[in-house]
């Protein structure tokens, strides 16, 4: 069964359930549960400079909205890797399996590639593409 007229809604699913992770680990988690300021102390405890701490929880939220909205989906999947690259690094010590101590890498490397793929597909149906917001007109591909 292979129906391109459901490659767009396949795409759109992709792209707010990466946009939805993205406003739960960014802004749910980081920026209401632990607090800027935690999130930034526990960045500070990992050796990293605490403002990256700050820069992710917003670099995260601000990638879940654009996701969600289709707005330059390729290019926020694309900036967003390397922050899920540091997150895989993070915990290729705790082994296999993210339910593990510390977590581990499997999720993280997972999103990455889901990334990747998001950014080869583009923004889907129902996207708010940049078109809109310049007024200039996209070509529509199937």
């Amino acid at each position: 069964m292979n129906d391109p007229r459901l490659i767009p809604y396949a795409t759109l699913l992709l792209r707010v359930s990466l946009g939805v992770m993205f406003l739960a680990h960014g802004f749910l988690m980081k920026v209401m549960t632990f607090g800027l300021a935690g999130t930034m102390g526990y960045f500070g405890s990992l050796g990293y400079p605490p403002v990256l701490g700050a820069v992710v929880a917003l670099a995260e939220t601000a990638a879940g909205i654009a996701l969600i909205l289709g707005l330059w989906t390729r290019l926020v999947s694309l900036l967003a890797v390397p922050i899920l690259v540091g997150a895989t690094m993070q915990h290729l010590g705790n082994g296999w399996v993210f339910s593990r101590p510390g977590g581990g890498w499997e999720f993280p490397l997972f999103w990455t590639v889901a990334l990747l793929v998001q950014a080869g597909l583009g923004n889907g149906a129902w996207a708010l593409s940049t078109s809109a917001l310049t007024g200039r007109r996209q070509a529509v591909t199937a």
